[in-house]
């Protein structure tokens, strides 16, 4: 049976770093409001867990939305941001299923590939919708036109995270385990 984790002023201070950490990376923008800033919400739901990797992917969009002066309106925004959060869960949730199931490495390419298929055109899609709503089915059509550079940027986000958590995951435990 699985310890609880606890939410102690380690795990506090750490959340901390990573939404720092995307806050940083919503300046390195890819394409409008696409950016780097989900890498550390990726990372951070393998290595804190799926709530952490939410709270920070949510923030992290937030982020990204408001240096570039909220382009798709508030509303659209915080639903990007919701799509996000329930990116980073499933995302977390998926890698913590299969752990001790399947290999570190087939576990990582199945969640990968979860966080691809999550963050690109299931987002995208849970946008549209949000879209219609608020502006029209034209749009929300218009949203299309962001699917390839979202695709690749959720891409590159998920594959820089699941490197950095390969490398961090010997030396994370460590750390997390000992009283620093």
């Amino acid at each position: 049976m699985e310890a609880k984790r606890v939410i102690n002023t380690k795990n506090l201070v750490v959340l901390a770093l990573f939404i720092a950490l995307s806050f940083v990376g919503s300046y390195i923008k890819i394409f409008g409001t696409i950016a780097f800033d989900s890498l550390p919400a990726f990372l951070a739901a393998l290595l804190l867990g799926p709530g952490y990797g939410a709270l920070t992917g949510f923030l992290g969009h937030l982020f990204t939305a408001l240096t570039s002066g909220f382009p798709l309106s508030i509303p659209m925004h915080l639903a990007i941001a919701a799509a996000m959060a329930i990116t980073m869960q499933g995302f977390g949730s998926i890698y913590k299923a299969l752990r001790n199931k399947i290999s570190v490495t087939g576990n990582l390419v199945i969640t990968g590939i979860t966080g691809l298929v999550l963050n690109g055109p299931v987002s995208l899609a849970l946008s549209m919708c949000v879209m219609a709503i608020l502006a029209g089915k034209d749009a929300a059509l218009g949203l299309l036109a962001m699917l390839p550079a979202l695709v690749l940027a959720s891409a590159a986000n998920v594959i820089i995270s699941v490197l950095l958590f390969k490398v961090l995951e010997k030396v994370w435990g460590n750390f997390m385990q000992k009283g620093y």
